[in-house]
């Protein structure tokens, strides 16, 4: 059984936003969960649906896996960096800011028979 990793680092979206699409396709075969992100109108879906078609990609390329022998073995939404920003508020206050982003991790694995 061979792991296939694809990364995705920095992504504009906070890890909670991410982490709800993430949900739906964990232990999903993986021509599968690209119909499902396909078909989802969130952002984070498509984010998600870029880093597996790099996984798949590199399975057929580095490896010669077809896809329909890929599953999701594990998916990581960890949190990054904050960008911190300004937003100026009545009588001469500001409010902070946080644009937040993460970093997605997947790994594909294939059932070879």
């Amino acid at each position: 059984m061979k792991e296939i990793l694809a990364k995705h680092l920095y992504a504009k979206s906070s890890a909670q936003k991410i982490r709800l699409i993430a949900n739906l396709i964990k232990g999903k075969k993986a021509i599968l969960a690209l119909q499902i992100l396909q078909f989802s109108k969130k952002k984070s879906a498509f984010l998600l649906y870029k880093v597996l078609k790099s996984a798949i990609a590199n399975s057929e390329n580095n490896y010669g896996i077809l896809p329909k022998y890929l599953f999701i073995k594990k998916v990581f939404i960890d949190k990054a960096v904050s960008m911190k920003r300004i937003m100026p508020r009545a009588k001469g206050k500001a409010d902070r800011i946080l644009k937040r982003t993460s970093h997605i991790t997947l790994i594909l694995s294939s059932k070879q028979r």
